[in-house]
């Protein structure tokens, strides 16, 4: 675990570099004991790399990183783990390791990716509730970034829908087997698992984790909420997805990124329609005259995956 937590901090020092080295080294610790001069024979690694890689100060504060996650139950999985999303080691970039706070045995089941607005119309908020809702009572997972607006919806939808079945198992013996297959949430940010963003989220993390659900990044511990860790965590959002559902978005969205991602990943991509009068439907409705697969029911998704 020490050697995959070094790797993490390494600025500079991205996901497909982090796998030549490792296709190369094996393991972490063997590029932890590397020398400067052997640094070096790496195609892409040059002076200011190589310094960054062998820069003490993310050496001497292992050991805190290390207690820190102990003692706030935060696991670090990395790609060789079982429990590392298949789906994600298939895409291009995918993280070499991840953070994760709460049940990481989930991260491989049937997993249902829900985006949209941050300033979400009550439209929205309904409809992001009503399919994580329904899509969780099915046993499949939703995976969304912890964001205002849709994110926070769907995964309140997915919260409900799982206490709901819990509640009805405990309550009726003779329920059908397959309905103890209840789905979870997945919320995937952009920052270091010891800060919520938004922090008017953390109780709605704290029922994510509560509830059976993880909270995953691949930044590790101290990383802010910058700009660009954003739009880098949306290739994760899909990449660990079977698909993806848009539930508003505008005409220029940080939203289409995730679908891009989406679509380069080979993943379905469906949309719910949207008022023509709402700004927040322009991105949504253009997507479906460009060919996603529009639903209006939460059946729609499942027969998909039959």
């Amino acid at each position: 675990m020490k050697y995959w937590v070094w790797l993490s901090q390494i600025p500079g020092l991205g996901p497909i570099r982090k796998k030549k080295l490792l296709e190369k080294y094996k393991t972490p610790e063997k590029i932890y004991m590397l020398k400067k001069e052997e640094l070096l024979k790496n195609k892409g690694i040059g002076e200011e790399l190589a310094n960054n890689i062998l820069d003490r100060k993310y050496r001497e504060n292992l050991d805190k990183h290390l207690e820190y996650m102990r003692k706030n139950n935060i696991e670090i999985i990395s790609i060789y783990n079982k429990y590392y999303p298949e789906k994600l080691k298939q895409i291009y970039d995918s993280p070499i390791s991840l953070y994760v706070k709460g049940n990481y045995k989930i991260l491989n089941n049937l997993s249902i990716a829900i985006v949209g607005c941050r300033e979400a119309t009550e439209y929205g908020k309904k409809a992001a509730k009503y399919f994580s809702y329904s899509l969780t009572k099915e046993g499949i997972n939703i995976v969304s970034g912890l964001a205002r607006g849709i994110d926070s919806f769907s995964h309140i939808g997915a919260i409900c829908g799982k206490l709901e079945e819990n509640t009805k198992n405990v309550d009726n013996l003779s329920t059908d087997k397959k309905r103890l297959n209840i789905g979870n949430t997945i919320a995937v940010v952009g920052t270091g698992l010891d800060r919520v963003y938004p922090d008017e989220n953390r109780y709605l993390e704290e029922q994510i984790i509560k509830t059976g659900g993880a909270v995953i990044s691949e930044y590790p511990l101290g990383t802010k909420p910058e700009k660009m860790n954003f739009p880098a965590r949306n290739r994760i959002i899909s990449g660990i997805s079977s698909g993806v559902l848009v539930v508003e978005a505008k005409e220029k969205s940080g939203t289409l990124i995730t679908v891009d991602f989406a679509l380069e990943q080979g993943r379905d991509v469906f949309v719910v329609p949207g008022n023509i009068n709402s700004i927040n439907s322009v991105g949504t409705n253009n997507l479906i005259k460009q060919g996603a697969k529009l639903v209006t029911n939460y059946k729609e998704i499942i027969l998909n995956f039959l």
